[in-house]
């Protein structure tokens, strides 16, 4: 089936498609908001430009477009008849950025919640947000309990330090009399 719009009106279209404060993300973050919870927005410092950072859980929410990110098995997600091959490798590569910032995220100590435009339908929501908000408390609980295990750690390896230290004095002392 051919495009009903010119080739002009069908690019223009496209530039006015946003990439972030996407109304899925609004709406997901003034739920989060009104629940108390405080974070930053498409943290440029972060891989991904992650839409919802928050420092305090040590967590970052993805808000994926089911298109953009092709959703396997969401009926949001239906791939255009026409240039399939563009569209196959345009949200292939889009698959594999996530993954890869995802992964480097989650190796530095992040942890990764996505969260699906499909996920954020009237129907769903409430649940969906109930979820990330059990889950961020869980990171949280989390980011704790490992900052507490480095703050062992170092305390650990500053007493190792003195021992060290005062050992080397006594032996310097004993040469020296």
């Amino acid at each position: 089936m051919a495009d009903i719009k010119s080739k002009e009106a069908r690019s223009y279209n496209m530039s006015r498609i946003k990439n972030k404060d996407t109304k899925p993300e609004e709406k997901l973050r003034k739920a989060l908001f009104a629940d108390g919870f405080r974070y930053r927005k498409n943290d440029k410092r972060l891989p991904g430009k992650p839409d919802i950072v928050l420092a305090k859980y040590r967590s970052c929410i993805f808000v994926n477009g089911c298109f953009w990110h092709g959703h396997k098995g969401c009926p949001k997600f239906v791939l255009p008849k026409t240039n399939v091959e563009f569209w196959l490798a345009k949200i292939e590569n889009n698959r594999e950025r996530d993954l890869r910032d995802y992964t480097f995220l989650e190796s530095r100590g992040w942890r990764v919640i996505v969260v699906w435009e499909c996920e954020l339908a009237k129907a769903d929501f409430r649940n969906t947000v109930s979820e990330i908000q059990r889950q961020l408390d869980i990171n949280r609980e989390s980011w704790l309990e490992e900052i507490a295990d480095r703050k062992k750690r170092r305390e650990e390896w500053r007493a190792e330090m003195r021992r060290r230290k005062e050992k080397a004095s006594s032996l310097l002392n004993g040469m020296i009399l």
